[in-house]
């Protein structure tokens, strides 16, 4: 079984916290003002998180998001789809669009933009698809999923004008796992693009691949395909609608130390695509699991920060570490109730990926993070 590496379902708990305590608000918040100067215009990389707090009380939240604006330049606000909220239409009135606008004006508080990633799946289990209503058929081939998907990205386009906006995570992985539904989902993405160009043509459209399987480096879930033959024709279905060539990576699921990331590691990226390329989600563990030596060491995190930037650092439009804190998963874990225990074990790989542990102490990583944002 590969590792689901994705934690983006810990951001529901981050919006139910900072829009009161989960109580239904009382309506929704005005979209906030977007920047004057955007970072995604500076001419450089810009650098972001997950907004998810050490740990799930609302203090937490207000100070995770303080020290998110001293160490990055936007969030990565990745959300699923509430079916039934969007299924008739892209306008209207719901709870997840109240949270997001309140999102956005807590984020845009401390300085922070966001880039923007409709997701359908469970982000603990990319095989499957996330909370889907009972009756609805787990399929793209679904007009229902198809409609709501849709009407999400039309919202998320119309409220934030958003520079980004992906479109799936990792998609790669449902790729692998339903050979035969990934038509439906390209004949979907191909929809969607065209619709957002229409309204919005420098919005930047792309799906994120995750970089460990596209490689093909789980055996368990290589089919029999020769480590580091790339699986480029799953990426390269999507042309040419697809703006920006991204990835996530997690090489401590594969490397047992940052500096055995072999030095071309990254690389084969640059030299299939012109287009700009970017890092949607990644990072390394600065201690080993409890039940795998496989881990790592904070000079690990330094490793992984060093090759990701020395290989693609040129061409990066974004690069998103998936937390700036570890986090207390017993605090995560209380809130997520009638999740399969399977994704609940999985929050503990991502618990020291952080570059600050869960009280704030840095780790050696932040300081070479903040160095390479600063730039030359």
């Amino acid at each position: 079984m590969k590792p689901p590496i994705q934690i983006a379902l810990l951001s529901c708990l981050v919006l139910a916290l900072a829009c009161g305590g989960g109580q239904p608000a009382a309506g929704p918040a005005p979209a906030p003002t977007a920047p004057a100067a955007s970072v995604f215009d500076a001419g450089r990389t810009a650098y972001g998180f997950f907004p998810s707090p050490p740990r799930a009380t609302l203090d937490s939240v207000l100070q995770h998001f303080q020290a998110l604006g001293e160490h990055a330049d936007f969030v990565l606000v990745q959300e699923n789809v509430v079916w039934e909220d969007f299924v008739q239409g892209a306008a209207g009135e719901s709870q997840k669009r109240t949270d997001l606008l309140n999102l956005m004006t807590l984020a845009r508080g401390q300085g922070l933009e966001a880039l923007f990633v409709v997701d359908a799946l469970n982000g603990l289990n990319r095989r499957e698809f996330a909370g889907l209503p009972a009756g609805w058929e787990a399929s793209f081939a679904n007009p229902q999923v198809r409609a709501a998907v849709t009407n999400f990205a039309l919202w998320i386009v119309r409220a934030f004008h958003p520079r980004y906006l992906g479109l799936a995570s990792e998609i790669n992985t449902y790729a692998d796992a339903h050979p035969a539904d990934f038509p439906h989902y390209l004949s979907l993405y191909r929809e969607i693009y065209a619709l957002v160009k229409a309204e919005a043509p420098a919005t930047q459209i792309f799906v994120s691949f995750q970089w460990e399987d596209l490689n093909n480096l789980f055996a368990q879930a290589a089919e029999g395909r020769a480590a580091y033959a790339t699986n480029w024709d799953q990426v390269e279905a999507f042309e040419p609608e697809l703006d920006v060539w991204v990835i996530s990576s997690y090489p401590f699921f594969v490397f047992p130390a940052g500096a055995d990331i072999p030095a071309d590691y990254y690389t084969p990226l640059l030299a299939r695509t012109p287009k700009p390329v970017a890092v949607a989600e990644g990072g390394f563990a600065s201690r080993p699991f409890a039940a795998w030596a496989q881990g790592g060491t904070p000079q690990d995190q330094v490793a992984y920060l060093n090759a990701l930037h020395g290989q693609l650092g040129e061409r990066l439009a974004f690069w998103v570490y998936l937390l700036l804190n570890d986090f207390d998963p017993d605090s995560y874990a209380a809130g997520l109730p009638g999740k399969a225990a399977d994704d609940l074990n999985t929050l503990g790989f991502f618990t020291a990926v952080g570059l600050r542990e869960a009280d704030g102490t840095p780790k050696p990583a932040l300081e070479v993070w903040d160095r390479l944002r600063a730039g030359p």
